[in-house]
């Protein structure tokens, strides 16, 4: 691993949680972030389901626009900053931030993380899957279940009175368990994190992928966190691209991309945008 890297992104996004409040929601509000969650995990189904070879990812963006609309809410990304779009499509090396495009086709064998958001009534959820597209190697899928488990890991040490970074802790500890256990070398992408979220997309605060655990603020019932590791296949350096979103794996290597929306709640983590129970 890259470890100024590392230790520069850790340093900071430690620095930016000094001295801020962070947004605590109402029940009522937290239920409202659910249907905005519940709004992005259906739209995440649609588009996982559509992710086969010969599919663009512009084609992705429109159906997941689609479903947002038809559900009454509203695109997060869309126009955020500037984006041109109502996801992010990363394919492959590409870590987060892919901009759809009509000319990047999926091929059976590729790895594409999509991040989507949606507002309800003025409340956002957000939340990212990577999808296996056709038939990937068993490296890639193992890559994948990593971020997974390490997603599950944060998730984990969501509870009232934790500090920030024992969830900092937790994935990164998922994540070299999982390398240890499959032989293979992960990077911890440190650049990018988890944030805040609420009435806003990003918000306070910054919540790295990696670190130790006991700093930062305590963790308040009301509180929401956008939980989301990123891994590479390789060296955890990343390079962003001229288009001034997309963030590659320096080194080529693939990524994967795994994020979930969790309230802090007396009764434990509640995952915002997992698909409703049937």
């Amino acid at each position: 691993m890259n470890s100024g890297a590392r230790l520069t992104g850790l340093r900071d996004g430690l620095a930016r949680l000094r001295g801020r409040e962070i947004e605590v929601k109402t029940s009522g509000e937290l239920d409202v972030m659910r249907a905005a969650g519940a709004v992005v995990a259906r739209t995440l189904a649609a588009v996982t389901a559509a992710a086969r070879p010969g599919v663009s990812t512009a084609d992705l963006d429109e159906l997941a626009e689609q479903c947002i609309r038809d559900a009454g809410a509203i695109p997060s990304f869309y126009g955020y900053l500037g984006y041109p779009a109502s996801i992010c499509a990363s394919v492959n090396e590409q870590i987060v931030h892919g901009i759809p495009s009509a000319t990047q086709v999926l091929a059976d064998g590729d790895l594409i993380s999509i991040d989507c958001g949606a507002i309800v009534d003025g409340w956002h959820g957000d939340a990212a899957v990577t999808v296996e597209v056709g038939s990937v190697t068993d490296a890639d899928r193992a890559l994948s279940a990593a971020c997974r488990d390490a997603l599950q890991g944060g998730i984990a040490a969501v509870r009232v009175d934790a500090r920030l970074t024992d969830i900092s802790a937790a994935v990164q500890q998922a994540a070299v368990e999982a390398a240890g256990r499959d032989g293979a070398r992960y990077g911890i992408v440190a650049e990018y994190g988890g944030h805040g979220i609420g009435s806003s997309m990003h918000m306070e605060p910054f919540l790295p992928n990696l670190g130790p655990p006991g700093r930062g603020p305590r963790l308040r019932p009301g509180m929401v966190l956008a939980i989301e590791p990123m891994l590479t296949a390789g060296a955890p350096r990343t390079t962003e691209l001229a288009d001034g979103w997309t963030v590659v794996a320096a080194d080529g290597s693939r990524a994967v991309h795994w994020e979930h929306s969790v309230a802090v709640t007396e009764d434990g983590p509640w995952v915002l945008t997992e698909l409703p129970a049937k």
